[in-house]
C-alpha cells in the first residue's frame, strides 16, 4: 500500500516489464551480526511490553525461522525498462476495466456508502483494487509473518519492518486475522489492496459488520478500508484527479512538470484542451501538465488529488497508470498515443545519456539506465541550455549536442 519502499521500487519511475530484464539494483551491503534466535527472543519481550498477549505471540512466532531467500530478494531487486505506453497497456487492460465495472455494479451500495463517508469515488478505489491484486486473485502466496520477521531482523531495513511485524501481531491480537491467514507478498503486504500491517492496523474498517476487519476475504471491508486510507492521505471530496488532454500547439514546455502548478485557465490560454477538443474550464483549479513521453506523447493534467496517488506509490508511471485506469472506469475513452512519433530510449541509450549529462555537470546520480526524476530534471536543464523544447524527454538531437560538448 502506501507502497512500502519495496512497492515503489517495483515500479521505479520508468519501468516495470515482464518481458526482458535489462538490469538490477544492488543495495548497499550490511552485515547481520547477531543470531536470529536471539533477535526473536528480544522481539518477543518487546511485543509483550507493548501489551500483546502471550497467546498471540506464541501463535505467531513459535517455531519461526529465518528466510534467507527473502533477504536475498530484498537486497537485489531486478528492474525492467519500458515506455509509458507499454506500462499502461500491460497494467490498464481491457480485462481489468471490464472486471472493474462489474465490481462497481456488484458492490454499488457499498461504494456509495464509502463515497458518502470518505469522499472517494468508486472508480478510484476500483482501480487500486484491480492493480494491486486483480480483485483478490493475486494477493501473494508467502507467509507474511515469516517475511516480516526476516526483514525486521535484517540490518538493511530492520527498524521499518520491526514496526510492521509488531503491527501484524496487533492485528492478530484484536481478532481480525489468524496467523495462518496472513498470506501475502514477500514484503509483508496483506489483502486485496495490499496494505502494509501498519496501514491495516490504522485504517482497516469493518464494513460488513461481522466484527472483524478482513481485507483478504470481505469485499465490503476492502472497499471501505481503501476509501478510509485514501482519505487519510488527503483525498479531496468532489475534485478530479487526472484528465487526459490535447496540446494544440507549442507552449512553454518547461512549465510541464509535476512540481509546477497553474490554474486550468492558464493551461487553456496556452492551448491545452480536453481530450474531445472542448475547451478546459477557465477556473482556478490548480493542475500540473504531465508529459511522460514528452511533448509528442500522451498528455495529462494532474490535480491536487493526484498527489494521493504518489503517496500510495512513489512511482510516477504507476501513479499515472492507476489514475488513468480510474478515469477509464469513470467513462473516459482509451488513451491516445499523442500527437506525433516518440523516439524510444532503451536502457543502454539512457545510460549513455546519463554519462553525457554527468560530463556536462548536469547530473550526479547513478548511471543506471533508469529515466527517473533526477534524469528527467537533468534532461530538462540540458534542453534549456541548448534552446530545445524543455519537455524533460530525451531526443537524438539532445544526445548529439551533449556529445559535442
Amino acid at each position: 500500500m502506501l507502497r512500502a519502499f519495496s512497492r515503489a521500487l517495483a515500479f521505479i519511475s520508468v519501468l516495470v516489464s515482464i518481458s526482458a530484464p535489462l538490469g538490477s539494483i544492488a543495495f548497499a551491503a550490511c552485515e547481520n551480526t547477531g543470531s536470529f534466535d536471539r533477535w526473536l527472543a528480544e522481539f518477543r519481550r518487546e511485543a509483550a511490553a507493548e501489551g500483546i498477549s502471550q497467546r498471540t505471540i506464541s501463535a505467531a512466532l513459535d517455531g519461526m525461522t529465518l528466510d534467507r531467500g527473502i533477504i536475498a530478494r530484498d537486497r537485489r531487486q531486478t528492474f525492467f525498462a519500458q515506455s509509458f505506453l507499454d506500462v499502461v497497456n500491460k497494467l490498464a487492460t481491457n480485462n481489468r476495466i471490464q472486471n472493474g465495472r462489474k465490481a462497481m455494479q456488484r458492490h454499488q451500495a457499498v461504494f456509495q456508502r464509502a463515497e458518502r463517508q470518505y469522499g472517494v469515488p468508486a472508480p478510484v478505489i476500483t482501480a487500486f483494487w484491480a492493480l494491486e491484486s486483480d480483485f483478490g486473485v493475486g494477493m501473494g502466496k508467502l507467509p507474511v509473518l515469516r517475511s516480516l520477521a526476516t526483514l525486521a531482523y535484517d540490518c538493511r531495513r530492520g527498524d521499518m519492518f520491526r514496526k510492521e511485524l509488531m503491527a501484524a501481531l496487533k492485528i492478530i491480537d484484536r481478532g481480525d486475522l489468524r496467523p495462518s491467514q496472513m498470506i501475502g507478498s514477500w514484503a509483508g503486504e496483506l489483502g486485496q489492496t495490499q496494505f502494509l500491517p501498519t496501514h491495516y492496523l490504522a485504517h482497516a474498517v469493518d464494513y460488513d459488520g461481522d466484527g472483524r476487519r478482513d481485507l483478504l476475504n470481505s469485499p465490503a471491508d476492502v472497499i471501505g478500508s481503501t476509501a478510509a486510507f485514501l482519505a487519510s492521505l488527503g483525498w479531496r471530496r468532489g475534485e478530479p484527479w487526472l484528465h487526459e488532454v490535447v496540446l494544440t500547439g507549442d507552449l512553454p514546455w518547461k512549465e510541464a512538470d509535476l512540481a509546477v502548478k497553474h490554474p486550468r485557465a492558464q493551461w487553456a490560454r496556452w492551448g491545452v484542451t480536453q481530450r474531445d477538443g472542448r475547451p478546459l474550464p477557465r477556473d482556478n483549479m490548480p493542475a500540473s501538465l504531465l508529459l511522460p513521453m514528452g511533448r509528442n506523447g500522451p498528455a495529462f493534467l494532474a490535480y491536487p488529488n493526484f498527489d494521493v496517488y504518489l503517496k500510495w506509490n512513489q512511482s510516477l508511471y504507476y501513479s499515472i497508470t492507476a489514475a488513468y485506469l480510474a478515469t477509464r472506469l469513470d467513462g473516459a475513452p482509451p488513451l491516445s498515443r499523442g500527437r506525433g512519433p516518440v523516439e524510444p530510449f532503451g536502457m543502454a541509450e539512457t545510460k549513455e545519456l546519463q554519462q553525457l549529462l554527468r560530463r556536462a555537470g548536469l547530473y550526479n546520480e547513478s548511471i543506471d539506465g533508469i529515466m527517473g526524476a533526477g534524469t528527467r530534471a537533468a534532461i530538462k536543464a540540458a534542453q534549456i541550455k541548448f534552446g530545445l523544447p524543455a519537455d524533460g524527454y530525451p531526443s537524438r538531437e539532445l544526445v548529439e549536442r551533449l556529445r559535442r560538448l
